[in-house]
């Protein structure tokens, strides 16, 4: 009678909502722990970017970098899980104001092996990476408040002068 109760008054749902929550807590790591994770994670994110660019001198260098600098990205961008959760970090890039800048970049980082490993394009890959960068950057500073507003008005002040 009591669960009967519960349902009709919509006390169930907090009561899954809770377990939920319990799980989610269960698993949380330390702060230090995360903090940690996200050093490593995005130390090693930039470790990959700079040695895929180094090895872009190499014959044949190019495959190397794209597969290396998109993986810097990914781990770069993947440490953030890290701090703030894999749930909250999707619900974050997909806000309407990071959208544009999150398809951006994962269309690029696909776009960029598709280029070296299907299209054989050299050149169209390196475009792709350099897109990937500008799409990282504009997405990173989107946590930065104003940061965005500022960015352009430097720029229009630049080109308009």
């Amino acid at each position: 009678m009591d669960k009967l109760r519960r349902v009709l008054s919509g006390q169930e749902e907090n009561e899954e909502l809770g377990l939920t929550e319990q799980v989610l807590d269960a698993s949380t790591l330390s702060y230090s722990t995360r903090v940690k994770w996200f050093v490593i994670c995005f130390a090693g994110g930039i470790l990959c970017s700079i040695l895929g660019s180094a090895l872009l001198f190499l014959p044949n260098g190019i495959k190397l970098f794209a597969v290396f600098y998109t993986l810097g990205n990914i781990a770069a961008l993947s440490s953030t899980c890290f701090l703030m959760g894999p749930l909250k970090q999707l619900k974050r890039m997909f806000e309407p104001t990071r959208l544009i800048a999150t398809i951006v970049m994962l269309l690029c980082l696909v776009l960029t092996l598709c280029a070296v490993f299907w299209w054989h394009k050299k050149g169209l890959a390196i475009i792709f990476c350099i897109l990937q960068f500008l799409a990282m950057t504009w997405y990173s500073i989107s946590y930065i408040p104003f940061a965005r507003h500022a960015v352009m008005k430097c720029f229009t002040t630049c080109l308009g002068s």
